[in-house]
């Protein structure tokens, strides 16, 4: 008989792979909204008194814009998965080394530092607090006076 708890857990791990994506709105974050989109206006303008044939102008701005498009498709088309490949590989890489090697370095640091600034504390308050308050004691009884003269 199987238990449960493995079947609730495998579904959390198959949900987790097979999420749904979203086809309208492929940058949800936006960390591509300012880099990469580009218009034909932002590349090429032609000022005032230096206008070329307006078919030529359209025929440039269809151009562009579909050469663009059809680019970028025949592109992503032929390097996409292998490039979504090699980022996945780089990022579980990246997640290996963190949680394997970054984490357990930081934690086994902060537990050294731990014990350092305990043998730091006793030798002051065993070396430095007694002298300390000793010269304390020595220099309270010292009184200054301040006096204006004219």
């Amino acid at each position: 008989r199987a238990n449960p708890y493995n079947a609730n857990e495998e579904k959390i791990v198959k949900d987790s792979h097979t999420k749904e994506i979203d086809l309208i709105n492929r940058d949800p974050k936006q960390i591509n909204e300012d880099v990469v989109k580009v218009e034909f206006e932002d590349v090429i303008a032609e000022p005032d008194g230096t206008h070329s044939m307006d078919g030529v102008w359209k025929l440039s701005y269809t151009t562009f814009t579909v050469s663009k498009y059809w680019c970028y498709r025949v592109l992503s088309a032929v390097f996409g998965i292998p490039v979504a490949l090699l980022w996945g590989f780089l990022f579980a890489c990246i997640s290996f080394c963190h949680i394997w090697a970054v984490v357990p370095c930081i934690k086994s640091c902060v537990i050294e530092s731990q014990c350092l600034s305990r043998i730091y504390s006793l030798c002051i308050q065993t070396f430095c607090d007694p002298f300390f308050e000793a010269l304390g004691k020595v220099f309270s009884s010292v009184r200054v006076a301040l006096r204006k003269e004219a």
